[in-house]
């Protein structure tokens, strides 16, 4: 038996990717008031006929809903995280979780599964998430709730969210959220050395876009990436070669100055295209290592940029030396992350991406909803656990 979705503040769709990609889900619709996320999420998803779609989750009736099993959504973050000044409840962006509310308060499905940003546990010294579980309560949910981090579930992206799970009350609790488990794999060494001369192979734990890795133990060594890796999709395994295939070893690196050599990409936002940052670490973008290296003290390296502009593919790069926390030298180009690569490091398929492309949207607005989007991921390892449990509901109703 499907589990019927409804995808609230759907953005590009990663809750119904990651849900689609387990099985025995359906969407019976979709809310997003963004027409650029709708444009793509249209052009992405086999949206059936009988599919509702509301552009404003204000406007929704919600006896005009068929029946649902479990609503869905990213509830706008940005009234509860630092870049939004924290708004919380307060701002009409913050108020959209009552939204939510107000459907399940008539539909009554069996779950809930929401995300947000860390901030909302201690926006207003936890007073704004006291009252989301005030208002789940009084609906008849109970709740549980887990921070996850992206970069434990198969992508190399640091970014953190809080997943809430409701339950309608009676029907189970606390047995979807408790990942406890680490990334199996290793650093496999291909060629051993000194840390920063060894290489290691991509099929372990890795720090390009396109490992399967999630970066646990990863240092700042060398990796062989002329090799395609398997990355699993709705469509099965297929094998994907990185971006750049020039025998070039490539890390994350900071937009940012002092800029930092980083094993896993920092969070992917909304203002990725917005090229260097002021602000420390709040960015990556990808550096590719073409000349030898040097062993000096930190104290001797300075980060200088040599003035000569490089294209490769049509994305500007600067020849740079910068120094990693060993200390060693590394003399490489730097340019931004693109954006298919964004959405590779939220867990879309490039085949996904180019749905989108082929709509005729602009850079500017592809990073954004990759910025925006919920790490498809983390949401198919909720949903299995999901799915496990509601089957066995139902075996024991049977």
């Amino acid at each position: 038996m499907s589990i019927r979705f409804f995808d609230m503040f759907s953005g590009i769709g990663g809750f119904r990717s990651g849900l689609e990609a387990v099985g025995g889900f359906e969407c019976i619709g979709h809310c997003e008031i963004d027409k650029h996320a709708n444009q793509a999420y249209s052009a992405i998803y086999d949206i059936k006929p009988q599919e509702v779609y509301f552009e404003d989750a204000r406007k929704i009736n919600p006896y005009d809903l068929p029946h649902i099993d479990l609503i869905c959504g990213g509830f706008p973050c940005q009234a509860f995280s630092i870049a939004g000044r924290r708004g919380g409840f307060e701002d009409s962006r913050g108020t959209l979780f009552f939204e939510i509310a107000r459907i399940a308060a008539v539909k009554r499905p069996s779950y809930l599964l929401l995300e947000n940003v860390p901030g909302l546990l201690s926006h207003d010294r936890g007073r704004t998430f006291a009252t989301i579980l005030g208002t789940l309560s009084d609906l008849g949910y109970d709740v549980t709730w887990e921070v996850l981090n992206s970069k434990d579930f198969g992508v190399p992206q640091s970014r953190k969210r809080v997943y809430i799970i409701g339950y309608f009350r009676g029907r189970c609790s606390g047995e979807i959220l408790s990942f406890r488990e680490t990334n199996a794999k290793t650093l496999m060494q291909i060629i051993p050395g000194r840390e920063g001369n060894r290489i290691y192979s991509p099929s372990g734990v890795a720090i390009t876009l396109t490992s399967n890795a999630g970066g646990f133990g990863g240092k700042t060594g060398l990796y062989d990436i002329n090799a395609p890796v398997k990355i699993r999709t709705a469509d099965g395994v297929k094998l994907v070669y990185p971006p750049i295939r020039h025998g070039r070893k490539y890390s994350f690196i900071d937009m940012n100055s002092p800029p930092n050599l980083t094993e896993i990409a920092r969070c992917i936002t909304a203002r990725q295209d917005s090229g260097i940052s002021n602000r420390k670490g709040e960015h990556s973008g990808v550096f590719i290592e073409d000349e030898p290296r040097a062993i000096l003290t930190p104290e001797r390296v300075t980060v200088r940029q040599r003035g000569r502009r490089y294209k490769e593919p049509n994305e500007p790069m600067f020849a740079l030396t910068v120094c990693d926390r060993h200390g060693i030298i590394r003399h490489g180009k730097v340019r931004r992350l693109m954006p298919i690569e964004c959405w590779r490091l939220q867990g879309f398929t490039d085949e996904q991406f180019n749905k989108a492309v082929a709509t005729g949207l602009k850079d500017g607005h592809l990073y954004k909803m990759a910025g925006n989007a919920v790490s498809v991921p983390v949401v198919s390892a909720i949903g299995r656990r999901l799915k496990a449990l509601d089957d066995e509901i139902n075996r024991q109703k049977e």
